[in-house]
């Protein structure tokens, strides 16, 4: 190391823009190396990482078998136009084609999850021939024009300029900590009703988060997503799965739609699809779909559609996942995750929901327990906030605080003695919480 954790700091705030910062608040760390479920900054300091940095790390950190895939790639091939075709990319659809849901088989290679989304959008209106898009409000798809406005969060607000014509916004069945879930028949008897005054001849596409993720660890109820996908089916809407930050294992199946049987038209995933080693997205076509495009020119394309590095990072990802059975960790770490959340919610009175699903969570912090007031309202991260996470971080926890809620989100690898460590540190920061309740 040539630099001083100053330095990195310094010069990477000067020369470099930070993603949905102000820079003159961004407070990086200046990050040395990651193993495992940690990671180390420059000045030693080692952080238990407890959101897999943005939900992509599933297999963990800095692991060999990924590595060296990479590097063994990178002597053969390492760039080759995405008209040509090489073994590894060969391998990585053959294998992908095993995992997605139902029938699904041919994928579409992208740079990452926004990219994916936006092709699903394309080629969704191309097979339907309809302009409209359905989205949700507590929903995030990405970050580049369209997909910033297919977001429902607060995030699209400063992109709307002008807004994408024909997205069609709807409601979740998650209406925040201080209001009544719907039940599912609710929620779905008020999308339909909005389908028919849109007029459903007029919609190309419904695309959700199968289990929401930086809008909560929304966890739909059940019936919910089966009613979503015969309401598609009788409509002939599209049915768009974003399984981007849900998908290669995180809920404890290989894909969230899994759990409730829901095979979707078309699937996008990234993040999970190579443990974040790369860059790298993939769009699940169902054989509808794919068909359709047999005689139809499908007018998209990527410079680094399916590149060599990042394919073989996903076969490799992909194997340790199998040989390490992450999935099974996942779900079977999931109850135990449940009963920390649920021991957190007994001690503090600053706890109002928490949510999981295998190793994706959430602690939503309120208020009070009688009218369920989030902590912090809605697109603030509040001084108590703020300070909740400056106390993880002082005992060595890295995770996700966004309005009320924690996120608790570690690698797949973890161990139930890291899942405690975790829920030990939340467990100290949670007083400054109940404190500025009065609790």
């Amino acid at each position: 190391m040539t630099l001083s954790t100053d330095e990195i700091v310094q010069l990477s705030k000067r020369f470099t823009l930070y993603d949905w910062s102000a820079q003159s608040k961004v407070a990086p760390i200046a990050v040395d190396r990651a193993e495992g479920v940690y990671f180390y900054g420059v000045d030693g300091t080692r952080y238990l990482d407890f959101n897999s940095q943005l939900m992509g790390v599933n297999i963990g950190h800095g692991d060999k078998r990924v590595i060296d895939a990479i590097a063994k790639q990178g002597e053969t091939l390492a760039y080759i136009t995405p008209f040509a075709a090489y073994e590894t990319r060969a391998l990585l659809g053959q294998k992908l084609a095993t995992l997605w849901p139902g029938e699904m088989e041919k994928s579409f290679f992208t740079l990452g999850g926004a990219e994916a989304n936006e092709n699903a959008i394309r080629i969704a209106k191309a097979f339907t021939g309809r302009e409209k898009v359905m989205v949700r409000y507590r929903a995030y798809h990405g970050a580049t024009y369209l997909t910033a406005n297919l977001t429902g969060d607060p995030r699209r607000w400063a992109n709307e300029n002008p807004p994408v014509a024909g997205i069609v916004r709807v409601f979740d069945p998650y209406r925040g900590s201080d209001r009544p879930e719907d039940t599912a028949a609710q929620a779905l008897d008020r999308l339909e009703e909005q389908i028919m005054l849109e007029g459903p001849e007029t919609i190309a596409a419904f695309i959700l988060e199968t289990v929401t993720g930086t809008n909560g660890i929304l966890i739909p109820p059940d019936g919910y997503l089966q009613g979503v996908r015969e309401l598609c089916t009788r409509h002939g809407i599209v049915l768009i799965a974003d399984e981007i930050m849900c998908g290669f294992g995180r809920t404890g199946e290989w894909f969230a739609v899994n759990h409730w049987g829901v095979v979707p038209d078309l699937m996008s995933t990234a993040k999970g699809l190579t443990s974040s080693y790369l860059p790298l997205g993939a769009l699940a076509i169902s054989p509808a779909i794919a068909q359709y495009f047999e005689d139809n020119v499908f007018y998209g394309g990527l410079t680094y559609n399916s590149h060599p590095l990042s394919c073989a990072a996903s076969l490799a990802a992909i194997k340790v996942m199998e040989e390490d059975d992450l999935v099974g960790n996942a779900r079977r770490l999931g109850p135990v995750m449940r009963r920390h959340h649920e021991e957190l919610a007994e001690r503090h009175p600053s706890v109002g929901l928490h949510r999981n699903i295998g190793l994706f969570g959430i602690l939503e912090l309120v208020q009070d327990r009688d009218t369920m007031k989030p902590l912090s309202p809605y697109n603030v991260n509040n001084e108590t906030m703020v300070a909740v996470n400056r106390a993880l971080l002082e005992r060595g926890v890295f995770t996700m605080i966004r309005w009320n809620g924690i996120m608790t989100n570690p690698p797949l690898c973890v161990t139930e003695e890291q899942l405690q460590e975790g829920c030990e540190a939340i467990d100290a920061a949670l007083e400054i919480a109940d404190r500025a309740i009065g609790a």
